[in-house]
């Protein structure tokens, strides 16, 4: 998602997002270590997309501090 359509979304919507990414690095994570894993890119991706929700949640969260 790029940063547009994030802002759009509520801290809520943000948090359970980041949380689905999360799983799905861990199911990565362990198709890496059987070797299983396709697109090792993949990663990297959602790491950068969580990286930059909770970039949002903590500036939403400075703003209303």
């Amino acid at each position: 998602m790029k940063i547009k359509e994030l802002r759009e979304l509520s801290v809520e919507e943000l948090n359970n997002r980041c949380r689905e990414l999360k799983l799905e690095t861990v199911h990565l994570r362990m198709q890496q270590q059987s070797g299983q894993l396709e697109n090792p890119a993949r990663l990297t991706v959602l790491r950068r997309e969580i990286a930059r929700m909770r970039t949002l949640i903590n500036e939403r969260a400075q703003k209303t501090a």
